[in-house]
């Protein structure tokens, strides 16, 4: 008789629990975020997987899924606060007044953020750029609200050539140092080669096979540069720029160096070197009568 007594008394507290649980406003207001918030999640993954399947262009796959994130961000946060609003009310004192210890505390996020809201609305640079930022060469391959990931060039590998380091730097960074861009409004860089030359070589003829090799290995990199110069000149205050393959000489007292200025895809500074002193190399073996090689 005491059992079951207790029995029911335990039945009916689970029931008046139960039904307070689910008739109470908030428990509701949860259940349906909840909905919500697993919808968003399951859209978000569907559309990234169509993405992937019928989108092939890499570049466009990744802005697309940016945006997906971006626009499901904000539909989380917007349901959130509809959802929560006469609960969030209670808590803006109290968020004002811990503000400034948080935004202290976590000043370098702050920052980052600002950074990053600086990179959305400026064109510091974009996905697939080569850059410098904070101390790291390298081409960027994702830009997040925190940090920036780079694919790292140059250190123990030479001539901007990758080397297999992925570095993730703070967006910080962008407020707080320079940034190096070598490709968003004018991809082509300046390089050289330079050679050493014995005395008594034919000075004009060792000219004009650089001169000749560079036209031939860098002509079709000179004629885009001088297209791409012209929006140059019309964006900014600078001056029109020799972008032609120029050749200059400095004598010592060992022997005459002769410097190739010459433009370039920032891309493809290590290959062209090496076609061109193959080249050059070449032609100057097939006229040793007139031209040798000074000692280094």
């Amino acid at each position: 008789m005491r059992g079951a007594c207790l029995r029911s008394i335990m039945h009916e507290l689970f029931s008046e629990t139960l039904r307070l649980w689910l008739f109470n406003p908030l428990t509701n207001r949860l259940l349906v975020l909840s909905l919500g918030l697993l919808a968003i999640v399951v859209v978000v993954k569907l559309l990234h997987r169509n993405i992937a399947r019928f989108v092939d262009h890499n570049t466009t796959r990744y802005q697309l899924r940016k945006l997906v994130n971006f626009v499901a961000y904000f539909i989380t946060a917007f349901m959130v606060t509809v959802v929560l609003s006469d609960r969030l009310n209670g808590f803006t004192i109290a968020f004002g007044a811990a503000g400034a210890g948080i935004a202290f505390a976590l000043q370098e996020v702050v920052v980052s953020i600002a950074g990053w809201v600086a990179l959305t609305f400026s064109v510091y640079y974009r996905v697939g750029d080569r850059v410098r930022l904070g101390g790291i060469t390298g081409d960027v391959i994702d830009i997040g609200m925190l940090r920036t990931t780079i694919m790292q060039v140059n250190d123990w590998v030479q001539a901007d050539q990758y080397n297999g380091g992925i570095v993730r730097v703070s967006n910080s960074f962008v407020l707080k140092e320079p940034v190096y861009n070598y490709s968003i409004d004018f991809p082509f860089l300046w390089d050289e080669i330079m050679l050493p030359i014995k005395y008594g070589s034919d000075r004009q003829l060792i000219r004009k096979i650089m001169l000749d090799v560079a036209a031939e290995v860098t002509g079709e990199y000179t004629v885009k540069a001088q297209a791409a110069w012209v929006p140059m000149t019309q964006k900014y205050l600078v001056e029109s720029a020799n972008v032609r393959p120029m050749v200059t000489m400095t004598a010592n007292q060992n022997w005459m160096e002769y410097s190739l200025r010459y433009v370039i895809d920032y891309r493809l500074r290590r290959s062209t070197k090496d076609k061109l002193f193959t080249r050059i190399l070449d032609e100057i073996d097939s006229n040793s009568e007139h031209i040798a090689i000074g000692p280094r």
